[in-house]
C-alpha cells in the first residue's frame, strides 16, 4: 500500500485521539456548553455517550493502523461520520440553535481529519491488476 506507514501514523493518531476526547467527555459532559456560553445540558449523560461512541471509533483506528490494506470499510464509516457530523451542526449554527463558537467541536474531531482520512481512502482502494504492477 502506498504510504503505509503514513497512514498508520494518521490512524493512530485519530484513534488516541477519539479515546483521549471520549473519555473527557464522559468525565465533563458539559464543557462544550461551558466553553460556548450555552445553557448547561439537563441530561449530561448523552454527551458523555456521544462521547463514549466516539471513544469507540477510536479502536476502529487503531485496527485500520495495524491492518491498513482491510481498513478501508472502517475508515470509510469513520470518514462518512466525520464529513455528516459537520452538516448537522451546521445545520444547528444556521438555525441559531447552537451559537457558532460550537464549530470548535467539528474542527478538532471532523474537518482536520478530512484531507489524510481521504488520501487512506484512495490509496487503500481496490486496484486493476495492471495497477499492481
Amino acid at each position: 500500500m502506498k504510504r503505509r506507514a503514513w497512514h498508520q501514523g494518521v490512524f493512530i493518531a485519530a484513534g488516541i485521539y477519539n479515546i483521549g476526547w471520549g473519555l473527557y467527555a464522559a468525565v465533563d459532559p458539559q464543557w462544550l456548553f461551558r466553553f460556548a456560553g450555552m445553557p448547561p445540558l439537563n441530561y449530561p449523560e448523552i454527551f458523555a455517550c456521544l462521547g463514549m461512541v466516539v471513544g469507540l471509533y477510536g479502536l476502529i483506528y487503531f485496527e485500520v493502523a495495524r491492518r491498513p490494506e482491510q481498513g478501508r470499510l472502517l475508515a470509510g464509516v469513520g470518514l462518512l461520520g466525520k464529513v455528516l457530523g459537520p452538516i448537522g451542526l451546521a445545520q444547528l449554527v444556521f438555525n441559531g440553535a447552537w451559537p457558532p463558537a460550537t464549530i470548535v467541536m467539528c474542527l478538532t474531531n471532523d474537518l482536520i481529519w478530512w484531507a489524510p482520512f481521504a488520501l487512506y481512502m484512495y490509496d487503500a482502494r481496490p486496484r486493476t491488476p495492471a495497477e499492481r504492477r
